[in-house]
C-alpha cells in the first residue's frame, strides 16, 4: 500500500476530519466535477467516487451528492469498461457520514426513491439502489472494511448501523 494512502486512512479516521471534511470535501468535489465536465473527482484520488443524483425523500426534487464508493467488478468480466480500470455494473455506497451521529440525508433519499443516476468516471448511468440487510450486508461490510479500513473506526464511533446500498445499473428494457 502506498504511504500516501496509509496517511490518508489515518487522517480520515480522526474526529477532527469528521468535523471538517463534510463541509469542504463535497463542495470541492462538486465544483471540480462541474469544471471538468464530470471527468474528475478530487476525493477519488484516494477512494473511487460517484456523483449521486436522487430525488429528495421529502421534496422529490433532484439532490446531487458526491460520494465515495466501492465499485464491484462486472460479472462475466465485461461491463463496457467504464472509463478505464476494472469494468463494473454495481457499486456499494457506504452511509458512514464520516463517523458522525445520524444517517446522511442521501440514504433516506435512496430508501424512498431507489431509482437514481450516478456519474461514474464522466459517464451518466441510471441505477437502482437496494439497502443491504442480513447476510448480504455482513458480506458487503467485510469487503468494505478490506477496501477501506477506516470505516471500522466510523462504525465504532456511532451507535447506529451504517447503511450500505448496492447500486445496480438499470438495463434497457
Amino acid at each position: 500500500m502506498a504511504p500516501g494512502i496509509r496517511i490518508m486512512q489515518k487522517l480520515s479516521s480522526t474526529r477532527a476530519f469528521a468535523r471538517v471534511a463534510p463541509h469542504f470535501v463535497p463542495a470541492v468535489d462538486r465544483a471540480v466535477h462541474r469544471l471538468t465536465r464530470g471527468r474528475v473527482l478530487l476525493s477519488a484520488w484516494m477512494l473511487p467516487g460517484v456523483i449521486l443524483t436522487a430525488k429528495g425523500a421529502r421534496s422529490g426534487l433532484p439532490r446531487t451528492t458526491p460520494l465515495a464508493c466501492m465499485p464491484e467488478e462486472a460479472s462475466g468480466g465485461s461491463g463496457g469498461g467504464r472509463g478505464g480500470g476494472k469494468a463494473c455494473d454495481s457499486w456499494i455506497l457506504i452511509g458512514s457520514n464520516f463517523g458522525r451521529a445520524g444517517h446522511p440525508a442521501w440514504t433516506a433519499n435512496l430508501m424512498k426513491h431507489p431509482d437514481a443516476r450516478i456519474s461514474w468516471r464522466g459517464e451518466g448511468i441510471e441505477v437502482t439502489a437496494r439497502l443491504l440487510k442480513g447476510a448480504e450486508r455482513a458480506a458487503a461490510w467485510q469487503a468494505v472494511l478490506k477496501f477501506w479500513p477506516p470505516y471500522a473506526t466510523y462504525q465504532a464511533r456511532v451507535e447506529r448501523e451504517i447503511r450500505l446500498f448496492r447500486l445496480e445499473e438499470r438495463r434497457s428494457r
